[in-house]
C-alpha cells in the first residue's frame, strides 16, 4: 500500500523552528517529486515547497525562502522540511504529496497525499 506519513508538527514560539518528515512506504520517494503544502484555516492549500525526482530542482512559496528548507533522505525514503524563522502566519496544517518527476503547482496534479501535521507558532 502506497503510503506518505508526516511527522514532526506541533507548537513553537515566533523565531523557533520545526522539523517535519515525510516518509513514503510502498514506493521509492526519489522517483517522485515531493510537495510541501499548507493549510491554515479558511484558505485554500498551497504549496510551500517542492523538489522534482531528481533532486536538481527544488522551489520555494516566496514567504518561505530563506526561512524553509527542503531536503530528501534516499536511504530512509523521506523528504524533511526545515523550518526556522517561524512566523505565526506559518500556523497551518501541512501536508506532503507525490506526483511523477516534475513539480506542480497545482493540488490537483499530485497523486498521495498524507494526513497532514498541525504547525502553530505562537507565543
Amino acid at each position: 500500500q502506497l503510503q506518505l506519513v508526516e511527522s514532526g508538527g506541533g507548537l513553537v514560539q515566533p523565531g523557533g523552528s520545526l522539523r517535519l518528515s515525510c516518509a513514503a512506504s510502498g514506493f521509492t520517494l526519489s522517483d517522485y517529486a515531493i510537495g510541501w503544502f499548507r493549510q491554515a484555516p479558511g484558505k485554500e492549500r498551497e504549496v510551500v515547497s517542492c523538489t522534482s525526482s531528481s533532486g536538481g530542482s527544488t522551489n520555494y512559496e516566496d514567504s518561505v525562502k530563506g526561512r524553509f528548507t527542503l531536503s530528501r533522505d534516499n536511504a530512509k525514503n523521506t523528504v524533511y522540511l526545515q523550518m526556522n524563522s517561524l512566523k505565526p502566519e506559518d500556523t497551518a496544517i501541512y501536508y506532503c504529496a507525490s506526483r511523477p518527476h516534475l513539480c506542480s503547482t497545482s493540488t490537483s496534479r499530485y497523486d498521495y497525499w498524507g494526513q497532514g501535521t498541525q504547525v502553530t507558532v505562537s507565543s
